[in-house]
């Protein structure tokens, strides 16, 4: 093999550039490709060329379209992701002929060592962070620094902890600052994360703020050369249960960013339960209050659209966002359900919201109040359900 070409698409390069990172930790010396233009990838030789695609659920109709092309030319094409790990024999169904199922940096890098070779291979044991690099510095592939993976919440509608497990893991600060002075050389001197919950960091539990450690890690970031610093806003948010005066105090001696996204999915305690968020409407204003108190603005993600939402649901959502917007100037971010496979809410159906209140959100968005895509989101919505359902509800 001379080279992996690497499919990217819209929402998969931050996972790629973590298998090329892993490639250089490993010392495995291929050439690596980046390719956003399906048909560059059909250029080069199918003799000397792995294709690797990392890909999740709403990426499946672009790549059941690709695969088919790509075995006709002779390619060997292999899968990894959230969506592989869920449904690993549809995907190879799809044509691939290798299936990587949960975190990929050691099963990639042993299967291009020859270690491995089966059709569906599976990580066995989770991954340490603090052996492999944030990014790749070789190839010069940067991206936000994963300072935490797994997630102790067990959320019906996302894959992230059925993906990367329920215990939290933790980058230490050294490593973390080890890597963001070398991304300061090649001129990367703003720091990003990704992390299931900013200020969990540190956390045994992932909840309960770790001050000391949150503390060592941004003051030596700052010491590094790093010049802004955005904790608690993209791409990563923040449980409502772990905003605290103290943690907020903290981080507004080191961070740059003036708004700070909490996770809240709904105004109705009844689907809060019901999705299995572990947190009451209690907690989330709790949270908005102490957020707006000491500066920063509120950016609160909301799901629309669950299938057992009732009109009362709904309303208690939208009298809720009326209140965080006035009390807290609060700003919403729209999503709708999505039907994701391997999380406990793939069969019951694809969200879609109560036309009635189409144009209450137009205004929200009008007024700058609201911002998202959840419009778009609805119409995958079906199109998911349909594709692994086989038609409306």
């Amino acid at each position: 093999m001379k080279r992996i070409v690497f499919r990217l698409l819209k929402s998969n390069r931050y996972s790629i550039t973590a298998l090329i990172a892993a490639m250089e930790k490993e010392n495995i010396e291929i050439e690596t490709i980046l390719e956003k233009n399906f048909e560059k990838i059909l250029e080069y030789n199918p003799e000397d060329t792995l294709i690797a695609y990392s890909f999740m659920s709403f990426d499946i109709f672009q790549v059941e379209k690709e695969i088919p092309v790509l075995k006709e030319k002779g390619f060997k094409v292999i899968a990894g992701g959230p969506h592989p790990s869920a449904m690993p024999e549809k995907t190879e169904k799809i044509g691939f002929d290798h299936i990587f199922i949960g975190e990929g940096e050691k099963t990639f890098t042993d299967f291009l060592k020859g270690k491995i070779s089966e059709k569906f291979i599976v990580s066995k044991e989770f991954v340490d962070l603090n052996y492999y690099p944030p990014f790749a510095i070789k190839n010069k592939h940067f991206m936000p620094i994963e300072i935490t993976r797994g997630c102790p919440f067990g959320c019906g509608y996302c894959q992230t902890p059925y993906l990367f497990g329920r215990i939290v893991r933790h980058r230490d600060p050294e490593i973390i600052h080890e890597y963001a002075k070398l991304g300061v050389k090649h001129n990367r001197k703003i720091a990003r994360f990704i992390t299931p919950n900013s200020f969990g960091y540190g956390s045994k539990n992932g909840v309960t703020p770790n001050i000391e450690k949150l503390e060592e890690l941004l003051f030596g970031l700052r010491k590094v050369g790093i010049e802004e610093i955005y904790l608690g806003s993209f791409p990563s948010d923040v449980r409502p249960e772990s905003v605290t005066e103290e943690v907020l105090k903290l981080i507004k001696k080191y961070v740059d960013n003036k708004m700070i996204i909490i996770g809240a999915q709904s105004g109705s305690n009844e689907i809060l339960k019901k999705i299995n968020r572990g947190h009451s409407l209690e907690k989330i204003e709790r949270a908005l209050s102490l957020v707006s108190a000491h500066g920063f603005i509120p950016y609160v993600d909301f799901i629309f659209g669950f299938p057992f939402e009732t009109d009362e649901d709904i309303k208690k959502t939208f009298d809720f966002m009326d209140k965080i917007t006035e009390k807290y100037n609060a700003v919403i971010h729209s999503h709708t359900f999505m039907p994701l496979p391997g999380t406990p809410l793939f069969n019951v159906g694809p969200g879609k919201l109560n036309k009635k209140y189409y144009k209450k959100l137009g205004d929200l968005s009008r007024n700058e109040k609201l911002a998202g895509y959840w419009h778009k989101q609805e119409q995958l919505s079906q199109k998911i359900f349909n594709y692994f359902h086989g038609g409306e509800i």
